[in-house]
């Protein structure tokens, strides 16, 4: 009988933060490998969260916190230590950089080495380093997931040199390594080989079809009155994501329409959205929904009627990401309003009469686009009954994970980097 194969998956943040991670681990486990997961745990608001879904999961899992308070306090100011190391724009060894980035990827190392497998996949920058010292240590194989382009999630501005550098010497460093490379959208994997000479598959951020509503038939759930609901959702609510637009954007439309937001807001910005609803005129019509777990997104969206994809194109990782916000759209049945990045115009071109684009900085574009929306109900319905077929057919985690599964076979075949070049 032939032994299982042992998946370790690395990442900072929380389970319930990074459904990506937990897709990950169910396709894995469904496919018979031996699974555990190396998650983080800091964040009380999201614990309740974590526990939900760490209680029907089949594989094996540990949090690693942040430890007590001078444990905590030591590896900050190693942090501090690497930061003014690297200031001086010098970084003489990878610790270095890793230290300065996160003083929580240590942490993971040692949690993730506890115990063997055959090949750690990061998820998230900070875990990279972990995910490669766990595998060196057990002569494994090493994976990583870029849900973003970590270096491009910074503005070129002089007071962010030092930290793009230090991601620069990790990914640089490091990403050679891996005999498993994946990319949330064709946009960050083409970023990634530009700057690096690797190449990752395209794993786009959908989910799986359990997880979508029965029918496309709107029902009330948590969303407020009866006028048409624009949808918006994040694990957080802050400014830099297009929300201000739409809010000009409502105050210009001849229909009335509303605007409901998931997630936990910054502090403070929630009081500062409302005042800009309140001197636009839409102040009644702003509403904050709680966060919730990830498996409840889609049947959650599924009660609103457009879906908000509103990223930027600054810095440029908004502008190559494709965000599990579309997809959770397209399983709900919703159609997607999205801005003008290079990457969502290129996906619009497969979605048609399922997604609108406009220009997020000119609200009266805005404003018109969904007035000719709402004002025809028979363009909508199309538009509904297009993105549930797509949702449906292409864009699900059922067809998607099966590319997953294809890399992770690939790399534990591997002997060699997934780079274009041999590094020494």
């Amino acid at each position: 009988m032939t032994k299982k194969k042992r998946i370790c998956l690395v990442s900072p943040g929380h389970v319930a933060s990074n459904p990506r991670l937990v897709k990950e681990a169910n396709a894995l486990y469904a496919a018979g490998f031996q699974v555990r997961v190396v998650a983080g745990d800091y964040m009380a608001a999201i614990r309740s969260l974590d526990k939900t879904i760490l209680s029907e999961v089949p594989w094996s899992w540990t949090q690693v916190g942040l430890g007590s308070r001078p444990s905590y306090l030591g590896r900050r100011l190693w942090q501090k230590l690497a930061q003014k190391v690297v200031s001086t724009g010098w970084i003489p060894h990878l610790s270095v950089a890793t230290w300065a980035h996160n003083p929580m990827s240590t942490k993971l190392a040692k949690v993730a080495a506890e115990e063997p497998a055959d090949l750690y996949i990061a998820h998230c920058l900070a875990a990279l380093p972990a995910a490669a010292i766990a595998s060196a240590q057990h002569n494994a194989k090493l994976g990583f997931d870029a849900e973003d382009f970590h270096t491009g999630e910074l503005l070129e501005t002089p007071e962010n040199q030092a930290e793009i550098r230090v991601r620069d010497r990790i990914e640089r460093t490091l990403l050679p390594r891996c005999q498993h490379l994946t990319a949330a959208s064709p946009g960050i994997a083409t970023a990634y080989a530009k700057r690096y000479g690797v190449s990752m598959e395209p794993i786009l951020n959908v989910f799986p079809l359990a997880e979508a509503p029965t029918t496309t038939g709107r029902q009330q759930g948590d969303r407020v009155g009866l006028e048409p609901s624009l949808y918006w959702f994040s694990q957080t609510i802050g400014p830099g994501r297009g929300l201000e637009s739409i809010l000009h954007a409502m105050g210009q439309m001849q229909t009335p329409v509303r605007l409901h937001l998931r997630g936990i807001p910054f502090s403070g910005y929630s009081e500062q959205l409302m005042q800009l609803a309140q001197d636009v005129g839409v102040g009644d019509r702003l509403h904050f929904l709680p966060y919730a777990p990830p498996d409840q997104m889609v049947r959650l969206a599924a009660v609103h009627d457009v879906g908000l994809s509103l990223e930027l194109i600054q810095p440029i990782n908004r502008a190559v990401c494709l965000t599990n916000k579309i997809f959770v759209y397209l399983l709900a049945g919703l159609p997607v309003l999205m801005s003008l990045t290079p990457a969502q115009q290129e996906f619009a071109k497969q979605l048609g009469e399922a997604a609108m684009l406009v220009n997020i900085n000119d609200s009266a574009a805005v404003a018109t686009a969904l007035d000719k929306l709402f004002s025809q109900p028979l363009k909508l319905e199309i538009a509904r009954n297009q993105t549930w077929k797509l949702g449906q057919e292409i864009y699900n985690w059922d067809r998607e994970q099966l590319k997953f599964l294809t890399s992770v076979e690939r790399g534990l075949q591997l002997k060699y980097p997934t780079s274009t070049t041999r590094r020494k």
